[in-house]
């Protein structure tokens, strides 16, 4: 007996409405009519996805703003203010608050999540050990990796190697690199390579945050990735630099990436709310074109970074509603781009954390149901997801709005 058959669900694969059959936690059968020998539930039409996935968050220093604040805006300001705040930070305090995100991000029919994690002598592996449990405890919703990094730098902070292999050898998935804040951005960028060489890991870089084109370390990174074969297993995150780039130089950093098969993942709410802080005219965006690498075949992803703290004072956790505002900053909207937008928020994450996007016969009965017709309607009407199942069960449900005419 099938567990459950969902009805009239639209999914990218097939014309028109189908019906899927849901057991042991896997996809059973899809496809028109299928015959009822179990418990149905009615898709009304929805669209059907495997979910969205946050490439980039960070959700140990997520909800913080009633103890700190970004007087300057920038990212200098951002992470002095949290280096602060985080001194008094304890694993069970960065359960509670990454709890909170969690919540919010499946209601938003997010499933999937790669979350970095900071790791320093000053917080030690308190923060790490909260998320780890967060990693349990949250698994029937939601798949967490763990990229463990050095914010404060790497080579200039004594004791944070150490801490940063303690806590891959206690399990978390990858490492990070944040080379722009270390005194010996080439040394820090080398030993986190040789680190994720011995422990067979992936590699995530915060990199390039500023809008200064006339140097930067992508170039090590790129050269890096390839010395030590590490082709598809490295991403870069914010690298607002490429958006003050000139087209032909944007192109030949498309062919750089393309060549290191590096991914590239950008932050719109947070880089729109630190760049440009020193113009008071003219304000330049500073959110990398993802777009333009999405068109010439690198994986490029978009995400919501931070969550009510100093580096973005806001979030709801939506990654239509970023991808939405990815669309409106980059000035995107016919089909083509706005259906880019949506893949960089579901199937190129879920490229780059190594999950599967497919919803097909044996695969895991892992889904969101989704407003609309396809993903160019949920990016330009930044759709509310209705319900989300993992692995054959239901995970969250939201109630349908009602509008009460007068009689």
């Amino acid at each position: 007996m099938t567990d459950l058959i969902i009805r009239n669900v639209r999914v990218a694969e097939f014309d028109g409405l189908i019906d899927l059959a849901i057991k042991a936690g896997r996809i059973e059968a899809m496809g028109p009519g299928l015959a009822a020998d179990g418990p149905e539930r009615d898709a009304e039409g929805a669209l059907l996805v495997a979910g969205f996935v946050e490439s980039h968050i960070h959700l140990d220093k997520a909800c913080i703003l009633d103890r700190c604040h970004n007087e300057t805006g920038t990212l200098e300001g951002a992470i002095a203010s949290v280096g602060a705040a985080k001194k008094s930070f304890t694993a069970e305090d960065v359960y509670a608050r990454g709890k909170r995100v969690l919540e919010k991000a499946i209601v938003q029919g997010t499933n999937a999540m790669r979350t970095h994690v900071e790791i320093d002598p000053g917080i030690g592996l308190a923060g790490f050990d909260a998320v780890v449990k967060l990693k349990h405890d949250f698994a029937w919703a939601v798949d967490l990796q763990i990229c463990v990094f050095p914010q404060e730098g790497l080579t200039n902070y004594p004791g944070t190697q150490t801490l940063l292999e303690e806590a891959l050898q206690k399990g978390a998935d990858l490492l990070g690199g944040c080379p722009y804040v270390d005194s010996d951005p080439h040394a820090q960028i080398a030993i986190l390579f040789d680190m994720a060489k011995a422990h067979d890991v992936d590699l995530d870089f915060h990199l390039d945050f500023d809008l200064d084109p006339t140097w930067r370390h992508l170039d090590e990174i790129a050269r890096q990735t390839v010395s030590h074969g590490w082709q598809g297993r490295v991403a870069i995150g914010h690298v607002t630099k490429l958006s003050a780039l000139p087209r032909a130089a944007l192109m030949d950093t498309v062919a750089l990436l393309k060549h290191a098969g590096i991914a590239l993942t950008v932050l719109p709410a947070t880089d729109l709310f630190l760049m440009g802080r020193g113009e008071d005219h003219l304000v330049p965006r500073g959110v990398a074109p993802a777009h333009v690498f999405h068109e010439h075949g690198v994986c490029c992803t978009v995400s919501t970074n931070n969550v009510l703290n100093p580096f973005t004072p806001y979030g709801d956790c939506s990654l239509s509603r970023i991808a939405n505002l990815y669309a409106n900053v980059h000035q995107l909207s016919g089909a083509s781009a706005l259906q880019a937008c949506f893949d960089m928020v579901t199937e190129a994450p879920r490229r780059l954390i190594n999950q599967s996007n497919r919803i097909a016969v044996g695969e895991a009965a892992t889904f969101v149901a989704l407003p609309a017709r396809d993903g160019v309607q949920v990016v330009s009407e930044i759709a509310r997801p209705l319900w989300g199942f993992k692995d054959g069960r239901m995970t969250f449900e939201q109630a349908a709005a009602q509008l009460f005419e007068p009689v």
